[in-house]
């Protein structure tokens, strides 16, 4: 490089760190702002927004270089959705990032900006698209419909607690991850295991408290655990009752054999918000969300967890340590 190309470097170096605050503001404000709408608290969706960020970066584009997000968290004050969503669509944000319990109150304040869901339940049944292949409109996402996986969820857990006759199943029926036709899926293989299942409808703090004294008194010897955010934001205080009653508990996702939890099997939640990050970077580049098919999961992992194993004086079949996708000692 000769001289006067470093001096022009340099000097164009300078112009950019001498520019007004009032320019500076101008540069940020044409970067593109996401939404993110979530109706947890922010410290228990660390891991969804780190995973998030990864798949935003793979798609190019990095928070505070090259895109912005503004978060809204509810901190599981539901009503407070509505006004959120709103708020975002004032920001004029150039997309809305949801969960199940967030999209829709998103689709109720716009129907215009893109909105892309990480969300459990069927998308289809539940309203949010009108077919998987062909969304249409402004909505689309990563789907993580688990009814399918419910009725190996629960053979897997007759296999490693094959005894006892009764398998108790605590259900948020708050939930649009947990339908009707989630309970009667349940309730065939259960009878197909020849296993009697033992229903409990837990919403709200309180009632999962009651809802374990309710499994204490019935004998029930296993627990399967439903779905859907708010089981996600209690999943500490789920894994610790489970422990104090010596129940072996199988739950959907990884994150609650992290925390002590025996098992889990279920697409990866920590993936399907990375692979959320990068449709919303497919947004930014030009997108549209109405044409962009919803984004299944291909691979399913079963985890274990040794160590509760361990407490509870459990012997871990070699089939299943066999078909495990990770084993946590």
């Amino acid at each position: 490089m000769n001289r006067r190309a470093v001096i022009s470097l340099i000097g164009g170096a300078a112009a950019v760190a001498q520019l007004p605050p009032r320019a500076a503001r101008a540069q940020q404000a044409t970067m593109p702002v996401i939404g993110y709408l979530n109706s947890k608290m922010e410290a228990a969706s660390s891991y969804q927004v780190s995973a998030f960020r990864q798949g935003l970066g793979e798609a190019g584009f990095v928070e505070g270089r090259n895109v912005a997000i503004e978060f809204r968290w509810a901190e599981g004050q539901l009503d407070r959705l509505p006004a959120l969503a709103a708020d975002l669509v004032r920001r004029q944000v150039a997309a809305i990032v949801t969960e199940a319990a967030t999209t829709p109150a998103a689709m109720a304040a716009t129907s215009t900006i893109p909105i892309i869901f990480v969300s459990g339940p069927d998308p289809v049944r539940a309203g949010f698209v009108n077919s998987l292949s062909r969304p249409g409109g402004n909505v689309t996402g990563v789907g993580m419909t688990t009814t399918p996986l419910d009725a190996k969820r629960l053979e897997l857990l007759h296999e490693l607690v094959p005894k006892p006759a009764i398998i108790a199943a605590l259900m948020d029926s708050m939930s649009v991850q947990q339908p009707e036709a989630n309970v009667q899926a349940l309730d065939a293989a259960a009878r197909a295991l020849r296993r009697q299942i033992l229903i409990v409808n837990a919403s709200t703090e309180s009632e999962i408290d009651a809802g374990f004294a309710t499994i204490a008194r019935s004998g029930a010897g296993a627990l399967f655990v439903g779905t859907g955010p708010f089981y996600l934001g209690k999943r500490r205080e789920l894994v610790a009752l489970a422990a104090r009653h010596a129940l072996p508990a199988s739950y959907q996702l990884r994150e609650f054999v992290a925390a002590g939890g025996l098992m889990s099997y279920g697409a990866s939640d920590t993936d399907g918000y990375r692979r959320g990050g990068r449709y919303v970077g497919r947004i930014l580049q030009g997108a549209k969300a109405g044409d962009l098919p919803v984004d299944l999961p291909t691979k399913y992992e079963l985890v274990l967890n040794l160590a509760t194993a361990k407490v509870l004086r459990l012997e871990i079949p070699p089939n299943l340590l066999a078909l495990a996708d990770e084993v946590i000692e």
